[in-house]
């Protein structure tokens, strides 16, 4: 039992103790103690969090304060000795022999830390120290949790702001304006609204009949959660963890292999805001690793998962095959991939959607699950769409994340920038397809892809069907006068529904899109690009085969992480087992 545990314990026994004895004495008649009763009993309050307000993005212009202390801190970072990134067991920094380098996508020469990875061994003991903490954990009044979540969304909206960006920028590759949008901004918007999410979901209760009184209690799990977290944003790494240890629930988290860096700073703030020993134990370990110790444990409740649908798949199936090991049904979350799409009807304006293909498709390099990857464009826009579109793009600069007037960075890794180079070369040497701009590849320093984009004669190009990952959109023209086939094909082209556009000027284009398409994205976007959902504005998450569409950022998302408990206290029970119609 951890230090922390004792603790809570022994205070709430003193307690126990001293209001016991202060009120046997005055049914004993002796003299009446002084006695505070808020001294140690706690107060009781129906508590609200501070209403939440999305964090405003900081521009980052030429010569501005915000620009000039987060290009210092980046520098600074990249510049310091390689430092010692450890797994954290019960509150414990773990260092291991198996020490594997860590570094930028952009400059991959370059080490900027050692994570260290572990074995099966630490998985158990991360197990261990999550259960050990558990019932201190989800006793905890939820105010007393949020407090924590919230302490830390300041932190990170004040002097923690640049170093998370920074992390962000190097173990990612993301621009100053990524960095802000992702690890900053949409991180402490995930910490605020969760808090107000949860007030919420803890003031739904039933109706209560004459003579009775109807309570809901949402309890933590019965076990403990694993998160797996994906290297593209660092909120969704923060907030897979958070979202379940936020509703009492404790947490084995495995991030990311390319996120370890940030998810380092991550743990280390959770520690500052005051997170107790053992509510989020991080592991660094291979996934098979992790896995077989995790879904072979009979007090697995849950998994919270972002990542690829063909791993989520396969740990959905694994937990199938296991389930009668469980103690309970565990919950499983998952958002996975995508093959995101934008469809211009022939009254679409023609700058809007150029626009909206470039930024949907282009920013953080393609490495969004709700980036645009495949377009469908009537053919009377389709000549000056093509005239902005292969202009712009020729404007794009490609480069490092510390030169802030770069768009595009390196992709993640060696086997990402494979993966898409592979995918442009199919594209160069098929009768089927042409590439309008871009192609370029080159790994020599970073793993750089500039942004490329693809003319596919057929509708079911292989670039128009399969997830890519990268900075690469297909293109497909279709007859202005026929929409609803176009529709058709957006429908029916992928087994992905995580995102989706439609440009339009014509009200009916409008609605005939929403009818057709209302399977086909659980984030569907008018006018406007398929990326960029806000907490509390627009929740995110996907169906089909892009996830079981628990929409992180609201309050379906923490309803998944509580399991209720319904109480009836009947105040005037029956004394007679007669029913009024058994009389005579």
């Amino acid at each position: 039992m951890t230090a922390n545990c004792v603790g809570i314990q022994q205070l709430r026994q003193r307690q126990l103790a001293v209001f016991n004895t202060e009120h046997m004495s005055l049914w004993m008649g002796f003299s009446t103690p002084t006695f505070a009763p808020n001294r140690f009993s706690m107060p009781n309050a129906f508590f609200q969090v501070p209403y939440p307000e999305n964090e405003p993005v900081l521009e980052y212009g030429p010569n501005s304060p915000e620009r000039e202390a987060q290009l210092a801190e980046y520098e600074r970072m990249f510049n310091q000795a390689p430092v010692q990134v450890p797994m954290v067991i019960g509150g414990r920094k773990v260092l291991t022999e198996d020490k594997r380098p860590l570094s930028p996508p952009h400059d991959h020469k370059h080490v900027i830390g050692h994570a260290h990875f572990g074995t099966a061994e630490h998985v158990k003991e991360a197990i261990d120290s999550a259960l050990e903490a558990r019932s201190a954990w989800a006793s905890l009044e939820w105010e007393q949790r949020a407090s924590i979540f919230l302490k830390a969304a300041e932190m990170l909206a004040g002097s923690w702001r640049t170093r998370i960006n920074a992390a962000t920028m190097l173990a990612q590759g993301k621009n100053m304006h990524q960095a802000e949008i992702d690890a900053a901004c949409e991180f402490i918007d995930f910490l605020r609204f969760n808090c107000h999410f949860a007030q919420d979901i803890y003031a739904q209760q039933p109706e209560s009949a004459p003579g009775i009184w109807n309570r809901l209690e949402y309890r933590a799990l019965e076990g403990f959660v694993f998160a797996i977290t994906p290297f593209n944003f660092t909120a969704i790494a923060g907030n897979l963890p958070i979202a379940a240890a936020l509703m009492g629930n404790v947490v084995v988290w495995k991030p990311s292999d390319e996120q370890i860096y940030s998810a380092h700073v991550i743990m280390e703030l959770l520690h500052e805001a005051g997170l107790p020993e053992g509510v989020i134990n991080l592991v660094t370990v291979d996934g098979p690793v992790a896995g077989d110790v995790v879904f072979n444990h009979p007090d697995f409740s849950g998994l919270h998962f972002t990542g690829s649908t063909g791993v989520f798949r396969h740990l959905w199936q694994t937990i199938g095959q296991n389930i009668a090991r469980y103690k309970t049904y565990p919950r499983i979350v998952g958002e996975t991939g995508g093959k995101d799409f934008i469809i211009a009807h022939k009254s679409a304006n023609v700058d809007e959607v150029a626009t909206g293909i470039l930024r949907g498709s282009f920013e953080f390099q393609g490495q969004k699950c709700s980036a645009a990857s495949r377009v469908y464009l009537p053919d009377n826009l389709w000549p000056e769409i093509k005239e902005k579109l292969t202009a712009d793009v020729a404007t794009l600069k490609v480069g490092t994340p510390a030169d802030p007037t770069n768009f595009v960075g390196a992709v993640i890794s060696q086997r990402s920038f494979n993966k898409i180079k592979g995918y442009i070369e199919f594209a160069q040497n098929s009768p089927d397809a042409e590439v309008l701009c871009g192609g370029q590849c080159d790994d020599s320093v970073g793993y750089f892809v500039h942004p490329t984009v693809i003319l596919a004669k057929t509708p079911h190009f292989k670039t128009m069907e399969e997830e890519i990952f990268g900075p690469v959109v297909t293109i497909y023209v279709y007859p202005a006068d026929d929409f609803d086939g176009a529709l058709e094909l957006v429908d029916s082209t992928s087994e992905y529904a995580l995102t989706g556009a439609v440009f339009a000027r014509e009200r009916y284009a409008i609605d005939d899109a929403m009818r057709a398409l209302q399977n086909a994205a659980g984030n569907f976007y008018i006018n406007d690009k398929p990326t960029g959902a806000v907490v509390g504005q627009q929740p995110f998450g996907g169906a089909r085969g892009s996830g079981t569409n628990d929409k992180a950022g609201s309050l379906l998302n923490l309803l998944r992480w509580v399991s209720p408990r319904t109480i009836k206290e009947t105040l005037t029970p029956a004394k007679d087992y007669r029913y009024p119609f058994h009389q005579e």
